[in-house]
């Protein structure tokens, strides 16, 4: 530039067009871990910024505040709009750039023009979503757009058509789902790029960690340089479903492969696809799909006609779980009816093996396992309710010598104590239904009862139960697996995906996943949904103050056993300090209830109970009003207290215990008014018995699992009943037995996420005993 030039020039006054290039760049990273610092080399998504004044581009990274140009044979000085290059910039960040020079941790490597950084967390779908929603707000606000031909997170529109194919086998047994979109006017599988979303959110299955992700869009790779950006609420729905059929195998055939009784979930994946991206094309075996509606549309309620040969009249609501027990025959699956206490699954289980055998379609007996207690019960429903059908009870020394006749039976009832010692006898027999009342029995998988119904043959299997989850989804696993092998996977793949102390918020899709997976075969309805005619049931807590002598011990065995507990787990973790725990718990429940229960040395001069006297006083409340009361303990040995008490004060009153030789006569002796009052082991009498004659419960003691004594009251609290049921439950104030009313209600919750409405539940926990084991409120922690 010669001097003329330079002191003559002209002053351009000159707009400019800003111009973003995407591209992809190996940055070097600085990684810190706990032993030093680190530089690695990281390929991540870069803006390249420049800004184009009428032909002359200048890098922002350039700092001169002018140039020149060369105008009518002279060189013009063109100061640059720094202000506006300035708003430039801010509305590129607005947009999640991050200029390069702000960030220590990355470093540009020689011959890199990278201005900004999209995104610092290096996630794929934040890169994606930038291209997605980005770029073309970018171009629409006047930006002049380049993407580089190797840039990686370049977008595919995500109004692609979708389509799904389904493969089966011969037999139908099994079905490959292939899932896409087509591009360009041809088919690409994302199948595999879907499940290695689901495989990096979360152990295979949880999509918590994907939905946090700050992305708009999500995206789904489908080759090396190409997405498909997806709205996040539209691939959320869609993984949702997906969540139901993956477990963590792959297929070599790039589909995910199922037994055909998953295909109510294909259903569902199918409808949410629909619902969500408005088009999905449908290709592959049409059976599948039929069946996968039918599957799905179980729990619809219709009513079935009750056969004739039923001497009972079904309520709308049994006629409903009626219908649904036929439908599941006809798909070929097994089920859980799993109503409520006392609203009539014996009836609606005798109703669709009467109606069976009317139509000509039991092909032989019927077998029903049951505990012990019910054995009778079963007799007297199936005389009463269906006299055609012949019924065999393979129960007492002579059994055996039945075994012939009991085969040309149409129903044949026997024990799971029984069906251990006659294995083989009924290992050689293929029945029509199998039928497990009590299911929950089976809920150990490793138990020998267990295993032993799952060698059973039969051509439909059935679970009766009011509790299908106690204290741990393994349970329901194990039902499962009886009646739909490996419906649930593996029991390992099912411990890792439902891991016990799973954070509740992560887990929640898994469990929902779960619940939407068993929901088609589990039928569970409520008192409170169904019932309405029942007279009201009111559920009264009645804390006791325990003081003097009682307290005391109370305080001394509380240090002492909480001690020995922590020792425990120090040592053997929580997992194996079962049988420590329980046996602490139990000495300070047996202080609550009387100090008689505990057998050291220490309790033996204490003689006054709180709660003894306190039940002494309702149960005499309740008898002035002439009311009669069932009276339900975990202790035998308190029920023992309990009765000489009554003896002593003339109340008329019948036990019932595990070591009761002739059950039925107590439950006669009450149910005819010879007795006013009915004391009963929750462990002999909290399932099979029917005692609406009843119209008061008193629970002396609480126990770990709700369903327990749920079960107990509804021995009066069940259909027939007339009156208003009182339900009575005695605890120590401030004691181990009020805190277990809190974890009570978190069991509860365990099974109310698959069955119920709820969607949380965690097991007991470190934290959960170290409350367990507090002083008594206003007691000093010695």
């Amino acid at each position: 530039m010669t001097s003329s030039q330079s002191s003559g020039a002209a002053v351009a006054e000159r707009a400019f067009t800003a111009v973003i290039r995407l591209t992809s760049e190996r940055l070097l990273v600085r990684r810190f871990d706990a032993l030093a610092l680190r530089d690695e080399e990281a390929e991540v998504a870069v803006i390249e910024l420049s800004f184009d004044y009428d032909g002359t581009c200048v890098s922002a990274s350039d700092e001169r505040e002018h140039f020149f140009v060369a105008h009518s044979g002279t060189l013009a000085k063109v100061p640059r709009d720094l202000e506006r290059e300035e708003q430039v910039r801010r509305v590129l960040e607005s947009f999640g750039a991050v200029e390069l020079a702000c960030l220590e941790a990355y470093t540009a490597l020689p011959g890199s023009k990278a201005d900004y950084l999209v995104q610092l967390d290096g996630n794929e779908h934040a890169w994606c979503s930038f291209t997605a929603y980005a770029v073309p707000q970018l171009r629409s606000l006047g930006f002049r757009v380049e993407i580089a031909p190797d840039y990686r997170f370049q977008v595919i529109d995500g109004e692609s058509p979708w389509y799904s194919h389904v493969h089966a086998d011969e037999k139908l047994d099994w079905f490959g789902l292939e899932l896409g979109v087509e591009i360009e006017g041809r088919r690409v599988n994302l199948m595999p790029a879907l499940l290695d979303l689901l495989d990096a959110s979360h152990g295979a299955s949880s999509l918590h960690s994907l939905r946090s992700m700050p992305a708009r869009f999500r995206a789904v790779r489908v080759d090396e340089h190409r997405c498909l950006v997806v709205a996040a609420e539209q691939l959320s729905k869609l993984l949702e479903v997906l969540i139901e059929l993956y477990h963590g195998e792959r297929s070599p055939t790039l589909r995910l492969e199922f037994q055909a009784l998953e295909a109510a979930s294909l259903a569902r994946l199918e409808e949410s696809m629909g619902a969500s991206f408005g088009r999905l094309a449908r290709t592959g075996e049409s059976r599948i799909r039929e069946r996968g509606r039918a599957l799905a549309a179980l729990r619809e309620e219709t009513a079935a006609d009750c056969p004739q040969v039923v001497t009972a009249t079904l309520r709308p609501y049994q006629a409903e779980g009626l219908s649904w027990l036929q439908r599941l025959r006809v798909l070929g699956v097994g089920g859980v009816l799993a109503d409520d206490m006392g609203l009539g699954k014996t009836l609606q289980t005798i109703a669709l093996l009467a109606g069976e055998k009317q139509a000509g379609r039991a092909t032989g007996p019927s077998l029903l396992l049951m505990p012990t207690s019910l054995v009778g019960n079963w007799q007297r429903e199936i005389a009463k309710f269906a006299p055609s059908l012949r019924v065999t009870a393979l129960h007492g020394p002579k059994r055996r010598s039945l075994w012939p006749s009991a085969m040309k039976s149409d129903v044949v009832l026997t024990t799971y104590p029984l069906l251990l010692r006659d294995l083989q006898l009924y290992q050689n027999q293929r029945f029509y239904y199998l039928v497990l009342d009590e299911a929950q029995v089976i809920k150990n998988r490793r138990s020998l009862v267990t295993r032993a119904a799952l060698s059973l043959d039969a051509e439909h299997r059935l679970c009766l139960t009011g509790t299908p989850i106690e204290n741990s989804l393994e349970e329901l696993w194990s039902i499962f697996e009886f009646l739909m092998p490996g419906f649930l996977g593996s029991a390992e793949q099912f411990r890792n995906r439902f891991r016990q102390g799973a954070d509740l918020e992560e887990s929640a899709d898994e469990l929902a996943a779960l619940r939407a997976r068993v929901a088609p075969f589990v039928l569970r309805r409520m008192k409170e949904q169904v019932a309405r005619d029942l007279p009201p049931k009111t559920e009264i807590v009645r804390p006791v103050e325990i003081t003097g002598e009682q307290r005391e011990l109370y305080e001394n065995i509380r240090i002492a056993a909480h001690t020995q507990v922590r020792r425990a787990i120090q040592k053997l973790g929580i997992a194996r300090s079962t049988i420590p725990i329980l046996d602490a718990l139990m000495k300070l429940r047996q202080v609550c209830c009387d100090p008689r229960l505990v057998p050291v040395d220490a309790a033996r001069g204490v003689r006054r109970s709180a709660k003894y006297d306190r039940f002494f006083e309702l149960l005499g409340q309740q008898l002035e009003k002439g009311r009669r009361v069932l009276v339900f303990s975990q202790f035998t040995r308190m029920l023992a207290l309990l009765s000489e008490g009554m003896r002593e004060r003339s109340i008329r009153h019948v036990a019932l215990t595990g070591s009761t030789v002739h059950r039925q006569r107590p439950i006669d002796e009450f149910s005819e008014g010879k007795a006013e009052v009915f004391l009963i082991s929750l462990k002999a009498g909290g399932t099979g018995l029917n005692l609406t004659s009843a119209d008061t419960v008193i629970h002396y003691d609480p126990w770990w699992n709700p369903a327990a004594q749920a079960q107990a009251t509804d021995r009066a609290y069940r259909i027939g009943q007339t009156r208003p049921v009182f339900v009575y439950s005695l605890i120590v104030a401030g004691s181990v037995e009020e805190r277990m009313l809190a974890l009570q209600q978190r069991k509860r919750n365990l099974a109310e996420a698959i069955i119920g409405s709820q969607r949380d539940g965690p097991p007991i926990s470190a934290d959960d005993l170290d409350r367990l084991f507090l002083p008594l409120a206003g007691t000093p922690d010695l």
